[in-house]
Formats: C-alpha cells, sequence, structure tokens
C-alpha cells in the first residue's frame, strides 16, 4: 500500500512539475517580449481570439460575427471586469490552473505518460492564455472521465459546462451517446458504480444538449435566423460548407505559396495539414481497437474541419483529442524502462519544449499561430 501510494504521489509530482516549467517558459517568453518591446504585459497575452472574447464580455454581441464565439468564456472575463479584475491577467490565470486540471483528468484517461505529453504539445500555448481551450478541456476531460466511471450525473453537469464554451460541445455530447451505447449493463470496474442503464445515462444527456439548444435560441432572438452561427463562421473565417476534396485542394494551395510579410504562413499550413492527418490516423486506429466512441470523438472533428474552405485550427485542435494522447501514453509506458526509448524519450521531450516555446513566441508577437 505505501509503495502504491508513493508511486501515485511521485507520477502526480511529475506532472505538476512538467506543468509549472512549460507555463514558466510561456510566461518568460511574454515577459521578456514586452520588456525588450516596450510593451504592456496584457497587449502581449491579448492576441487573436482573445480581442474577440474581450469584446463580447464589454459590448455582448452588437457585431453579429462574434456569435461564433459561445458566451462561456466572455462571462467570465465580464465577471472579472465587474469586480474591478484585468480579463487578461485573470483569464490567463484561469487558463493555466484549468491546464492543470485537465492534465489530471488525462492522467486518469491517458495515464501520466499521456498527460505529459499533452502539456508538451506543440500548440500548448493556447492553454496559458484566455482562450476556450483550458477550461473547454477541464471540463471536457473530466466529464469523459467520469461518464467512463459510469458517473453519468456529474459528466452531464461537466458536458453542459464545457458547452458553453464552444461549439467542440456538441461533439462532445455525440462521442458520449456512444459511449453510453456502448457500456452495457455492466457496472464499472473501477468503483463497481451502476447508473440505471441506458435510458438513465441518455436522460441525463439532455442537459448538455439543453445548453446547446439555450444559445441557439438566444441567437434566433437576436437575429431572426436560426443559422447565425454558422452564418458568422462563413463571414469572419470562410468556414461555409465546402466538400472535403474542394477543402483539401484549396489548402493544398497555400502550402507552397510563399509570404514575404508572414514567412511562417506557408510552414503553419503545413503543420495543419499534418495535424489533419494525424487526427484521421487516430480515429482509424482507435476504431481498430474497438475504442468506438473515443474514434467518434476525434473523427467528427476531422470531418468537420474537413468540410470548410481549408483546414484551419486544427492544430489547436490536437489539444482536445484525448485518445491521442492516450495512444502516446500507452506506447510509451510499454517502453519506458529501455534505455534506448529513455534516451529517445528525453531527446523528443527537450524538442517538443523548444517547438511549443517557438509557437508560444509566435502567439506573443502577434504572428498567426493557428
Amino acid at each position: 500500500m505505501a509503495r502504491t501510494v508513493r508511486r501515485l504521489v511521485d507520477e502526480n509530482l511529475l506532472v505538476v512539475q512538467v506543468w509549472l516549467v512549460t507555463r514558466l517558459l510561456f510566461a518568460v517568453i511574454a515577459v521578456a517580449l514586452a520588456v525588450t518591446g516596450r510593451r504592456s504585459l496584457e497587449s502581449v497575452v491579448a492576441q487573436w481570439d482573445v480581442a474577440h472574447f474581450l469584446l463580447i464580455a464589454r459590448e455582448g454581441y452588437a457585431d453579429p460575427q462574434e456569435m461564433a464565439f459561445f458566451p462561456g468564456l466572455p462571462l467570465v472575463l465580464r465577471g472579472f471586469m465587474e469586480i474591478g479584475l484585468s480579463p487578461v491577467l485573470w483569464g490567463s490565470i484561469l487558463a493555466l490552473a484549468c491546464s492543470l486540471v485537465a492534465a489530471f483528468a488525462l492522467k486518469r484517461i491517458a495515464g501520466t505518460w499521456g498527460a505529459i505529453a499533452w502539456l508538451l504539445a506543440p500548440t500548448a500555448v493556447f492553454t496559458a492564455v484566455p482562450y476556450t481551450e483550458s477550461p473547454f478541456m477541464a471540463a471536457a476531460f473530466w466529464s469523459w472521465e467520469r461518464a467512463s466511471q459510469r458517473r453519468w450525473g456529474q459528466a452531464a453537469l461537466l458536458a453542459a459546462l464545457a458547452c458553453t464554451l464552444r461549439v467542440s460541445g456538441l461533439f462532445l455530447i455525440g462521442a458520449l451517446v456512444i459511449l453510453a451505447i456502448s457500456q452495457g449493463r455492466r457496472p464499472s470496474r473501477r468503483t463497481g458504480a451502476r447508473d440505471g442503464g441506458l435510458g438513465a445515462r441518455l436522460a441525463w444527456l439532455v442537459l448538455p444538449t439543453a445548453v446547446i439548444v439555450a444559445y441557439v435560441v438566444y441567437l434566433y432572438g437576436l437575429t431572426g435566423t436560426w443559422t447565425a452561427w454558422f452564418s458568422a463562421q462563413e463571414a469572419g473565417w470562410d468556414r461555409g460548407f465546402h466538400w472535403p476534396w474542394e477543402a483539401l485542394r484549396n489548402h493544398w494551395d497555400t502550402l507552397w505559396r510563399p509570404n514575404a510579410d508572414h514567412p511562417e504562413w506557408p510552414w503553419l499550413f503545413r503543420a495543419e495539414l499534418v495535424s489533419w492527418i494525424v487526427g484521421l490516423v487516430v480515429a482509424v486506429v482507435a476504431l481498430f481497437r474497438r475504442r468506438v466512441a473515443e474514434a467518434a470523438w476525434v473523427g467528427v472533428q476531422v470531418l468537420a474541419f474537413s468540410l470548410s474552405y481549408w483546414l484551419m485550427s486544427v492544430n489547436r485542435a490536437v489539444l482536445l483529442w484525448f485518445p491521442l494522447w492516450r495512444l502516446v501514453g500507452e506506447f510509451v509506458e510499454a517502453r519506458k524502462h529501455k534505455p534506448a526509448w529513455q534516451a529517445l524519450g528525453v531527446l523528443l521531450g527537450l524538442l517538443a519544449v523548444g517547438v511549443q516555446c517557438l509557437w508560444a513566441w509566435l502567439y506573443f508577437t502577434g504572428r498567426w499561430a493557428s
């Protein structure tokens, strides 16, 4: 018993250490850029979508294009404003805290090494700034973990919270439905919990579904159209409907088009394609291993990205794909005691830190970072 407790403490401590080191590196990069550029730290952190969240927090959905963003995070930022706190600073603190909460949920789903791999992901900077990634994953990962243990009431509440933050909550509901169907009547192996059967599980999922419906109805009240969210996506980000082969063709054209003003663009779009391929492979592997719900969670997102003008924001979506980090965790766990693999793991870890620092630099300097 004492040995098991010590092992768990060591594993938890390792996750916290990796989280702390990587997030400190992000902070150092942001502060250094603020000092050398004689800018405020807030202006360095508040890039890209942060400006949209702040605008919604101040003015609501006065601009129809802002309806592409769900209201959960803007409401929290508005709360910070109301009590005199900096929404950028406290939004970042919230993101940092939620990233640690998400890491511990992922540790239960994907193991210690899966959680560490996630903390070292290239686009991890988005879990340290006022974006929806961290709070969404904290809610969604724990929702999945609770549902896996047949704690469907807790899972539904967490999924409902996730649905206030981003449209990915809709995909979460779909994957949870498949998980509910696949569980059968057997109790949880870990907790022995029973959940009342399939009907009870699906009944709980009405709660997060109601959150999505409420937002659609709210937008209808503002605009008089049921497609306000889709219209905002198309108007602001060229995410109107296209067939997958059209999206891939349009995306392929961007990979080799140099841009003197933005030399990082072709590289980032190449990374988008790689991330999309990774998602496709993960969905297939998960399906092959009979993890149907996990395959659906990743596969439906890959499909959604394929129905746009081109592949955009896939690099960030990789953070949401816990089945990927589960596969990575299982791969590492099976080889962690072999010296050659240990040495390779250290090298890959250092490389990962370098890549995510470069990605953080792209973001903090206002360059396109997916």
